[in-house]
């Protein structure tokens, strides 16, 4: 996984895989997510990060 967090913007991109994008796909005004051709996610981009709280970012073990 990879993340990339663009200040000037407040764009945070995480993607998951490099496989080729095929579909996009927005799950609200600021939810962009990317398929790759067997439907797993390839990366989810998130408009107004900081704005809306998802910065910084906290990772947690799952359980």
């Amino acid at each position: 996984m990879k993340s990339i967090y663009f200040e000037s913007d407040d764009i945070l991109q995480i993607r998951v895989s490099d496989k080729p994008i095929v579909r996009e796909v927005s799950q609200d005004w600021n939810t962009n997510i990317s398929y790759a051709e067997d439907g797993s996610i390839v990366e989810i981009v998130l408009l107004d990060a900081k704005k809306e709280g998802l910065l910084p970012l906290e990772f947690r073990k799952a359980a």
